[in-house]
């Protein structure tokens, strides 16, 4: 059993998939892009981000045109952050866990940290860390490899929870066990096709991630 969970954020802890849905469609109206729905987006999003806007959108992106949708972006998800709720058993299945935990999100460290906090959350947490730069939208990997390294947990003592293929190939990546949440931000049979376990809830998340042989360790995925 690992010693140390990190949990994902958004999708995962965060129930922010609509939130989420209709920035993506502020960000796309803004250069007369289409409308996405949620099992669209689901079904099609991908990291690094600009890959998903260039697919959707049906061309290349350039670096200044992704700065520009992520500023968009950004700034509406903002404006309803405050309605978006924690996913129904995110506090339930925290005080299940006996080991210590963490958290790790792609999200603006700046802005994550205050909203932890907000949340009453950063007291049951070792660390939380977001992104420390301008923009976002790049992999996991790297930063959960700073992230362990800050805590002093090697990757194979640690397991991941989080809702994306992304989160699985970063824990390939350091090592790590990894439990696929189905509930967020991508669609169930492409978490599925990684092989590693996926869970319809965040407890279930969680037994499965201290059941001796419940989690998995990732191949990198597709």
């Amino acid at each position: 059993m690992a010693k140390h969970l990190v949990w994902d954020w958004n999708g995962t802890l965060l129930n922010d998939l609509d939130l989420v849905v209709a920035a993506t469609n502020a960000a796309f109206a803004s250069v007369g892009g289409p409308v996405v729905t949620a099992e669209e987006h689901r079904r099609d999003y991908r990291r690094p981000i600009v890959d998903y806007y260039a697919y959707v959108l049906g061309r290349p992106v350039a670096e200044d045109e992704f700065v520009r949708l992520d500023d968009v972006f950004h700034r509406a998800y903002r404006e309803k952050l405050v309605d978006c709720a924690l996913a129904d058993d995110a506090l339930d299945a925290i005080h299940a866990w006996e080991g210590t935990q963490s958290l790790l999100s792609m999200w603006f460290h700046d802005e994550l940290v205050p909203e932890v906090t907000r949340r009453g959350l950063v007291h049951r947490l070792a660390r939380v860390d977001g992104l420390r730069a301008a923009v976002g939208g790049g992999h996991k990997a790297e930063h959960l490899a700073t992230h362990l390294a800050e805590l002093g947990v090697d990757g194979p003592d640690a397991v991941l929870i989080g809702d994306s293929v992304d989160d699985a190939n970063a824990a390939h990546q350091v090592g790590a066990a990894v439990v696929l949440y189905a509930g967020g931000f991508t669609d169930p049979p492409l978490l599925e096709a990684t092989g590693l376990p996926v869970a319809s809830s965040l407890l279930e998340a969680v037994q499965l991630a201290v059941a001796p042989t419940g989690t998995g360790r990732s191949t990198g995925g597709t």
